[in-house]
Order: C-alpha cells, then structure tokens, then sequence
C-alpha cells in the first residue's frame, strides 16, 4: 500500500503560478499511474492531470488546464509534482493526487486505489 502526501497548495492571485508535489511512500513509485484530481465547493471532483507510471510517457490534461498545468514524476524521489501557471479563480478547489497499480495509466477517478489528503489552492481575482 503506498500513502500519499499533497503540498504546495495556498493562496494565490490570478495569473500566478504554484507547484503541488506529491511524495508517496513505498520502493515501487515507478510502477504506479499517478493522477491529479480536483474538487470545488458544491462540484463533483474531476480530473485535472495523468501521468502513466514508469517513464511517464503518456499523459493527459482536462481541456481547462491544458497550456497551462504540467504533471512530472520523479521516480527517484517517489515524487509527483503539478505545475501550475497563469491561475484563475475558477481553478480554486481542493487538490488530490491518487496512484493506481491497477492501469498503466488511468483518468478516472474510480481506476485510482489510494488517494491525498488535499491541498487547497485558492485563486483571488
């Protein structure tokens, strides 16, 4: 079982930038698809970024945040990590990252087996 801790999140002004990182434990990072999901107050949590576990090489990006966020995996670190730049406040919401043995690389939520605590991000116009 791998747990996952989310950091980086805050307050920000729109058209800022802020990174999540997202340390997990265990000695088998590499093998787990990573995701980033999101919810907002009174909205279903929805997916934002994926990233398929060994060398990451396929990724997906919900339409909203395309150009603008950036999901990477440091295998050696046991680390994923979400760039996100030009910020709006409508990106405000609690921020999860979740892993999956189960799928090579997954985008719903209900293909992730471990899931964050959260982090709140919020975007002041």
């Amino acid at each position: 079982q791998v747990q996952l801790v989310e950091s980086g999140g805050g307050p920000v002004q729109a058209g800022g930038s802020l990174r999540l990182s997202c340390a997990t434990s265990g000695r088998t990072f590499a093998n787990y698809a990573m995701g980033w999901f999101r919810q907002a107050p009174g909205k279903e949590r929805e997916p934002v970024a994926s990233v398929s576990s060994k060398n990451g090489a396929r990724i997906y990006y919900a339409d909203s945040v395309k150009g603008r966020f950036t999901i990477s995996r440091d295998n050696a670190g046991n680390t994923v990590y979400l760039q996100m730049n030009s910020l709006k406040p409508e990106d405000t919401a609690v921020y999860y990252c979740a892993a999956t043995l189960r799928f090579s690389f997954a985008l719903g939520a209900g293909a992730y087996d471990y899931w964050g605590q959260g982090a709140q991000v919020t975007v002041s116009s």
